[in-house]
């Protein structure tokens, strides 16, 4: 269940990281609003799941997420630049995460979840 709690964190980081894009340095209140509550959720979810992993792991898989989401998000509907080396390196990105999953110890009982 932590993973779980990890991975709506990391794509609700996703979501308040395009809503600080387009609320105009925090001008646009339709904006900031559902951006501030997105931010709340991505941290509940987040602090729910290091109850139980690593946070070092946690952490890097919770930003990781982030930016590898907000990255693809910009590439393919908000027009952002798109080149091979950026393509190989959000690759490089979500396989480093993905590898985090694999070796990290899996905890042996959730507690207090």
């Amino acid at each position: 269940m932590a993973w779980l709690f990890l991975i709506v964190g990391g794509f609700l980081e996703i979501g308040w990281a395009l809503g600080l894009a387009f609320s105009d340095g925090f001008t646009k209140m339709e904006i900031v609003i559902p951006t501030i509550i997105l931010m709340v959720g991505s941290f509940y979810f987040f602090a729910k799941s290091i109850k139980i992993l690593p946070v070092s792991t946690a952490y890097a898989v919770f930003t990781g997420l982030g930016s590898f989401g907000t990255a693809l998000v910009g590439m393919i509907f908000l027009g952002d630049k798109v080149s091979a080396l950026k393509i190989v390196l959000v690759y490089t990105l979500i396989s480093c995460i993905i590898g985090l999953k694999l070796v990290s110890d899996q905890p042996k009982k959730e507690v207090g979840v």
